[in-house]
């Protein structure tokens, strides 16, 4: 739930951010992207833990938090995106007969860009799992009595010479799970690309 809510809210947020800056161009463009600059000179996860320690430790600031690390990644790719769409003849056509730039972003300019964004979201999720166990190993993630692997690993680990399944089976299910979630955002990648479909 904590991970698809913040691959949920993280998508959501760097797609409008990515078609708006890309749509605008000018100041709104680079003001954005100079945030994405300074938001990515820090690394993720000493972010991550700054931000929780001082929000505190509950799955609505995990969520956020993870939120907040992941939509840079939607608002570069799908900016570029947009550049190129935006070039394209039906784009011009549309502001030629009038059309508000609201109504091009949400009839032309969205739809052309969901595909990239779920296969960006697959990938993420991976990624966002695996965030999540760390924090929730540290004691900055979900709390008891909440159920979470990270939890699990850390609560096992003192017993791991004499109990050693108590930490295998947490484990071997975040390793299961973001390797089956990584495997479908590779399908998806390759299935979305017609170059590779063409090859195939």
């Amino acid at each position: 739930m904590v991970a698809f809510s913040a691959v949920a809210l993280g998508a959501i947020l760097g797609t409008c951010i990515g078609i708006l800056a890309g749509f605008s161009g000018g100041i709104v463009d680079r003001i954005f992207m100079r945030i994405i600059d300074i938001q990515l000179s820090f690394p993720l996860m000493m972010l991550t833990l700054l931000v929780v320690a001082v929000l505190g430790p509950s799955i609505g600031n995990v969520i956020l938090v993870l939120a907040l690390t992941s939509w840079t990644r939607y608002t570069r790719i799908i900016r570029g995106q947009v550049l190129v769409l935006k070039e394209r003849e039906f784009i011009l056509s549309a502001k030629a007969i009038g059309a508000s730039a609201f109504w091009i972003m949400r009839q032309h300019i969205l739809p052309n860009v969901l595909t990239p964004v779920m296969v960006i979201a697959t990938l993420e999720l991976a990624r966002i799992i695996i965030m999540m166990a760390a924090l929730s190993f540290l004691g900055l993630g979900v709390q008891p009595p909440d159920p979470d692997w990270g939890q699990m690993l850390a609560e096992g680990r003192i017993y791991i010479s004499s109990a050693w399944w108590i930490v295998l089976f947490p484990g071997l299910a975040i390793l299961l799970t973001t390797l089956a979630v990584n495997l479908l955002g590779d399908w998806l990648r390759d299935y979305f690309d017609p170059r590779t479909r063409f090859r195939r």
